[in-house]
């Protein structure tokens, strides 16, 4: 009768143990690894990297898998690597997306295959109102938050005119609906050029029609190569002489050790707007920058910081249900608490699960090592919610 009870015992604890126990968490990561777009999705890479290795490779007991798929900086491809992940019964979780027109045409994919989809960079505003999903997240922004934010930089600062220049794609329409929403004086000109994979990356023809505008600022967004490109040529045409620049998503960690290595001048003291800093003064976004700079050896971009916080806030949605991976409705209430150390400090989700956060001015500097950098001027916006948010029907 003992031996009865001893095994009925030992096969009561064994199936007590929790499910999770022989599981594996399972996240997609799509990003742009090749291209010249690359740039930014290696550093989204190699964040993603770096946060596992400060959790240990495990969450809940369970290790971690990341499975990162390229989107070639194409909509089709996007949607194709969304597929891949979304047949995939053993992903719960398909995230990344750098670019608004990606994301976009693999939204529908991903929601519908009932997994959670949370975007580490990309912030179509369709996606913050009314195309709004239950498990559709953001560790970034809504695209025309940053430069609302530098809109009502100039405005302090009293600029009473600008000239617009941004790539003729979804997050370009946006950024340009963003500062001309918040902005106060003039713009004498604006300028929407090609984009994809046969980018415009001369701007010889723009720059000499700001020059002759008279504006007394620039204001652009260019990310990645055609950011690079817009700065050498705003530095060799004269304009940075007179005319101050202000930038979104063009001046970060990516793109300035290539400015300073080519001599570009012109980008220190410039101005950007961001939620999030290298320099800002919490825990975890002190370990993560320093930690990313020993690794890399470089200052990370928001790209990164983004793609960190993704693994830390997945992290905290599967603990809060004891690694029942099947609990949508648990993990869905732990990712809407945010109850993680961010890098950008403490915030909190909106009903349109978009965070609510400080924003930010930024000015170029050089840090103790010589190395260019952004820092953190002045708080713009505090606890802002994203403009899209009574179009969302949740």
């Amino acid at each position: 009768m003992i031996k009865k009870l001893a095994i009925a015992t030992a096969g009561a604890t064994m199936f007590a143990l929790p499910a999770w126990s022989q599981e594996t968490v399972k996240i997609g990561f799509i990003t742009t690894l090749t291209t010249p777009a690359a740039v930014i999705g290696i550093q989204q890479k190699n964040a993603v990297e770096l946060a596992v290795e400060h959790i240990g490779g495990q969450m809940a007991g369970m290790d971690v898998e990341i499975l990162f798929e390229d989107d070639a900086f194409n909509p089709q491809s996007g949607r194709t690597a969304s597929e891949k992940l979304a047949n995939d019964p053993d992903v719960r979780f398909i995230t990344g997306y750098i670019w608004s027109h990606v994301m976009l045409a693999s939204a529908n994919v991903v929601l519908d295959s009932g997994k959670f989809m949370i975007t580490a960079n990309a912030g179509a505003s369709q996606m913050s109102g009314e195309a709004c999903n239950e498990n559709f997240f953001s560790t970034s922004w809504e695209n025309s938050q940053i430069p609302r934010a530098m809109g009502e930089v100039m405005n302090q600062r009293g600029v009473e005119s600008i000239y617009i220049m941004a790539p003729n794609y979804a997050a370009g329409k946006n950024m340009v609906e963003g500062v001309e929403a918040t902005f106060n004086g003039e713009i004498l000109g604006r300028d929407m050029t090609r984009w994809g994979a046969d980018a415009q990356l001369d701007f010889s023809a723009e720059l000499a029609k700001a020059r002759a505008s008279g504006a007394e600022a620039v204001f652009v967004f260019y990310p990645g190569r055609a950011g690079g490109a817009f700065v050498k040529q705003y530095e060799q045409s004269g304009l940075a002489e007179t005319t101050q620049l202000y930038t979104v998503f063009t001046v970060d960690g990516i793109s300035l050790p290539r400015f300073q290595e080519a001599g570009l001048n012109a980008v220190l003291g410039s101005y950007n707007t961001n939620y999030w800093s290298p320099d800002m003064d919490n825990a975890a976004n002190q370990r993560f920058v320093s930690d990313y700079l020993a690794k890399y050896g470089e200052y990370p971009a928001h790209y990164a910081a983004q793609a960190y916080d993704m693994v830390m806030l997945i992290k905290s949605a599967v603990e809060a249900v004891g690694g029942d991976l099947d609990d949508m409705d648990g993990m869905r209430e732990a990712l809407r608490a945010a109850d993680y150390a961010s890098t950008r400090g403490d915030y909190s989700y909106g009903s349109n699960n978009y965070p609510i956060q400080n924003f930010y001015l930024r000015e170029v500097v050089e840090d103790s090592e010589g190395r260019w950098t952004n820092q953190i001027v002045s708080t713009v916006y505090e606890a802002m919610e994203n403009p899209y948010i009574d179009q969302c029907p949740m």
